[in-house]
């Protein structure tokens, strides 16, 4: 009997096996055809990064899909097959994203005309990852941009956007709804906002001057629509009870408690009043 289960064992471990490979090959720019450096690659199995010349080696399972992102490229997806060799990943660049309008200080216009460099994160990515602080959800989301926090949930944000460029503050200009202020987004709720936008390069001087030394974020907040009726309502609830209550003594079995403690330690127990009393004070 033994044995039969330890084969059965064994041949689902083979057939487990046999069901997974690993998947070499090359990310490339489908426009200029060079490797494409930090490409990030994940499976079901785990994830990966590109090398220098774009290689990348990644153990996933036959018929599951690998992903591979990359900022300003369109995602690509593959289908993992049952064959052998190295496979080519070419990846295209991201133009959807041009015809975004953005918000300049003095008016809006598409992104795909302006020369400066812009920034923008859509509320619809990161409205499923509420945070105490709006500006924490840009972390990861604009290259260049460098967040850290001090980990506590209310607490305030320090981004750099174009490195230390004073010995004093090197804080970011914030504009909410066209009014310039250095307060950061902790006081507005991320809900309440449409768009941020962040201007890198120093093209934003021009518009807020010497105060946009260290970059600028915009922020837009929600307004209310003409022929748009809309309530949306969040609402949450907890309820707390023990798990197991403690079994606490009663008044006997307290004084019998004392008395054993008093014959055991060789004292009287007739003083246990002074005993107690002792343990009180």
């Amino acid at each position: 009997m033994k044995t039969i289960l330890t084969s059965i064992l064994m041949l689902f471990c083979l057939m487990l096996h046999a069901q997974q490979k690993t998947v070499t090959g090359t990310v490339t720019n489908k426009d200029l055809g060079t490797p494409l450096t930090g490409v990030t690659v994940k499976s079901n199995q785990g994830t990966a990064t590109t090398d220098k010349d774009g290689k990348f080696s990644i153990a996933a399972g036959l018929n599951t899909q690998i992903i591979f992102s990359y900022v300003g490229m369109q995602t690509f997806t593959y289908t993992v097959k049952n064959t052998t060799g190295p496979i080519s990943i070419a990846l295209e660049y991201n133009t959807n994203n041009l015809n975004e309008v953005v918000v300049t200080g003095y008016q809006s216009q598409r992104k795909a005309d302006l020369t400066g460099a812009v920034s923008v994160v859509k509320m619809a990515d990161i409205k499923d990852i509420p945070q105490g602080n709006a500006t924490k959800a840009l972390q990861g989301r604009v290259p260049g941009v460098y967040i850290t926090t001090n980990g506590s949930p209310e607490g305030g944000a320090t981004v750099r956007i174009r490195g230390i460029g004073t010995l004093n503050n090197n804080d970011p200009l914030y504009v909410i709804d066209g009014v310039p202020t250095t307060r950061g987004l902790e006081e507005i709720n991320q809900a309440d906002i449409e768009s941020l936008q962040v201007l890198k390069d120093a093209s934003s001087a021009t518009i807020y001057g010497s105060r946009a030394a260290n970059g600028v974020i915009i922020v837009t907040t929600k307004k209310g629509r003409k022929g748009v009726s809309r309530i949306d309502v969040n609402a949450s609830s907890s309820l707390q009870y023990y798990n197991s209550k403690l079994s606490m003594l009663n008044t006997q079995q307290k004084g019998e408690a004392y008395w054993r403690a008093s014959v055991n330690d060789g004292t009287d127990p007739n003083n246990l009043s002074s005993i107690n009393q002792k343990a009180i004070i």
